[in-house]
């Protein structure tokens, strides 16, 4: 069991802290902002008294489908169960369970599920996009129509009532009531089962309902037409054994298929019985007991209904500005909810592209300088450089079980989706280093960029591994770990599952080696000798050929930083550092510990 431990002491309740008494209301449990609550609770020095989360289900974290490790949903891994158990943010924030269905923007209230008002001096948007019920077009598949025949429009919403077994899946409360359907109606034992889209969540739910009792024979796959070359996994290895685990399962595959008709034609049916599509070829018909849609996520109707009706810039997503703005100065918004206005020219650009915890917490960073006095005052910056879009750079994380068993992981830095062959074509790629097989279930995929930095990871395992060890690697130097380019090369390295688990690399994962490199950064950023440069100064002046020197720079940076005293100030930092820690890493050796 999970839960939150608090601990004070005199000296804590003796220490200072300033109360903020505005109205900060956030809409949307979202991980952005849930990572914005965090960061404001969390804050040593600033005591937040009135925060309200409005969201649908409330809190997330309940762990209404158990303990166990497989889900419905695939995770971008920013808070897990027991996360949110540690933060109990229920002890901090008032929490209003409903839907946002008004703005009122001169009385500065929220109108929750059309009655009930909470009055607000910030509003924070973070709604985020959801899966949508998918619209039929309509097409009479007793004509053979393809799916040419049928004119392009503008995408249409679904209005009519959505049928009681029709499931939209976007967070654990609307999987658990799948799970009970399935239950209740048998669906284990009969019935065939639709899956309509073709994102990562398909995979993961089929996999789910395999782990329930559904018979393989029964679940049917239908890929809706591309609309990118790039798919959901983008690696052929890892997309070939899942392919091959769905086939030994028995499920059936359909590709480019468009949802024409429910029930052949009827409007407003009450459960689906049948489903039709047409395809490039020809149509098909299927009997459904159960339909799940995941086939593309959008902003909730009625969140767009509220955010257009109180005036807000909207253009297929809130607008907001580099700093988190709407049009209006109490409102800020984040998230997949929101786009970039378009005088930054940069529409490929949004916070979809970066992690949702980072994100999070740098909305909350942007707003402290309101509240915190500790603070230096926010220079307004030069009039260039506000054209320019915030770039982030935590990593972007996709992981989940997928069908087969195999535990999938997908660390990547934040960017504009790309082929993976098309990456890899680049002159400036770097190198991978891949052990292990696929289909096998020992797939380890290390990506390494031209500076030698851990760019990528992809792990696709039969037996689950430490996902929270893995994110650490994420943007260190290959040298960090433990020479691993040359070992690899050297042919030492055959298992990197096995690999990074030698003693070696526990101080890698120890939660304070971030705080060991902020350290060191620091040391070697800062100015130890007065009539010399800092590394860092030194490092510029070699990239900006300010210094000419006889040697390679990297052999002459090596010579300088032995020669000098930052040489001894890293190791004794080091050295505290495991020693400070020794309880946790005792396979570590330092002066006198013989």
């Amino acid at each position: 069991m999970s839960y939150a431990l608090y601990h004070t002491n005199r000296k804590l309740t003796l220490e200072p802290k300033i109360t903020v008494n505005a109205r900060i209301v956030v809409v949307g449990a979202s991980n952005v902002g849930i990572s914005f609550l965090e960061t404001l609770v969390f804050c040593a020095h600033l005591k937040f008294t009135n925060l309200t989360l409005i969201s649908t289900h409330g809190l997330p974290g309940k762990k209404l489908l158990g303990s166990e490790q497989r889900k419905f949903l695939a995770s971008d891994q920013s808070y897990t169960d027991k996360d949110h158990a540690l933060m109990s943010l229920c002890s901090w924030v008032n929490v209003v369970v409903g839907r946002m269905t008004a703005i009122d923007r001169a009385a500065k209230h929220v109108v929750v599920s059309q009655e009930d008002i909470v009055l607000y001096d910030h509003l924070i948007l973070c709604t985020g996009q959801q899966y949508q019920v998918p619209c039929p077009t309509g097409a009479d598949i007793s004509q053979h129509l393809t799916t040419r025949d049928i004119p392009e429009g503008r995408k249409q919403r679904y209005t009519g009532q959505v049928p009681r077994n029709h499931f939209t899946l976007n967070d654990e409360e609307d999987c658990l009531n799948a799970q009970i359907w399935i239950r209740n109606h048998s669906i284990t034992t009969e019935g065939n089962v639709i899956v309509y889209g073709d994102t990562i969540d398909t995979y993961t739910t089929i996999e789910m309902l395999l782990h329930l009792g559904v018979r393989g024979a029964n679940i049917h796959l239908v890929q809706p037409p591309p609309t990118s070359n790039i798919t959901c996994i983008n690696n052929y290895s890892v997309e070939k054994a899942v392919e091959s685990a769905l086939q030994a399962a028995g499920v059936t595959i359909y590709e480019d298929a468009l949802l024409a008709q429910w029930n052949d034609g009827e409007k407003d049916p009450d459960s689906i019985l049948s489903a039709s599509f047409t395809t490039l070829t020809k149509p098909f018909k299927l009997q459904c007991s159960v339909f799940f849609s995941f086939y593309e996520k959008n902003v909730d109707y009625e969140t767009f209904k509220a955010l257009n009706d109180a005036c807000l810039v909207y253009d297929g997503r809130l607008v907001i500005d580099t700093n988190f703005h709407t049009n209006d100065i109490a409102i800020r918004a984040a998230g997949s909810l929101t786009k970039f206005s378009n005088r930054y020219y940069s529409n490929q650009w949004s916070h979809s592209n970066f992690s949702s915890k980072e994100v999070g917490f740098q909305l909350a960073a942007a707003m402290l300088c309101l509240f915190d006095p500790t603070l230096e005052p926010v220079i307004e910056p030069p009039a260039d450089l506000d054209r320019l879009i915030p770039m982030y750079k935590g990593a972007k994380i996709q992981g989940g079980i997928l069908p087969g068993s195999y535990h999938y992981l997908h660390i990547s830095k934040p960017g504009i989706p790309t082929l993976l062959e098309v990456q890899m074509a680049q002159p400036d790629y770097g190198e991978e280093i891949i052990t292990g097989k696929a289909k096998k279930g020992t797939y380890f995929r290390i990506h390494i960029n031209n500076y030698k930095m851990v760019e990528t990871i992809t792990c696709l395992s039969k037996e689950p591994f430490p996902t929270s060890n893995y994110i650490r690697l994420f943007g260190q130097h290959e040298q960090a770990l433990n020479n691993l380019c040359a070992r690899f090369d050297d042919k030492m390295i055959t298992d990197l599952y096995s690999y990074f688990t030698e003693p070696w690399c526990m101080a890698l994962f120890h939660d304070r080696f971030i705080d060991l490199r902020k350290e060191l950064r620091q040391v070697l950023t800062s100015k130890k000798e007065e009539e010399s440069p800092s590394m860092e100064q030194l490092a510029c002046q070699l990239v900006d050929e300010e210094i000419s020197l006889n040697e390679k720079p990297k052999a002459y940076l090596k010579k300088v930083f032995e020669e000098s005293i930052y040489k001894s100030l890293v190791e004794r930092s080091i050295l505290d550092y495991l020693q400070y820690n020794h309880y946790h890493l005792p396979m570590y050796a330092w002066p006198g510990i013989i």
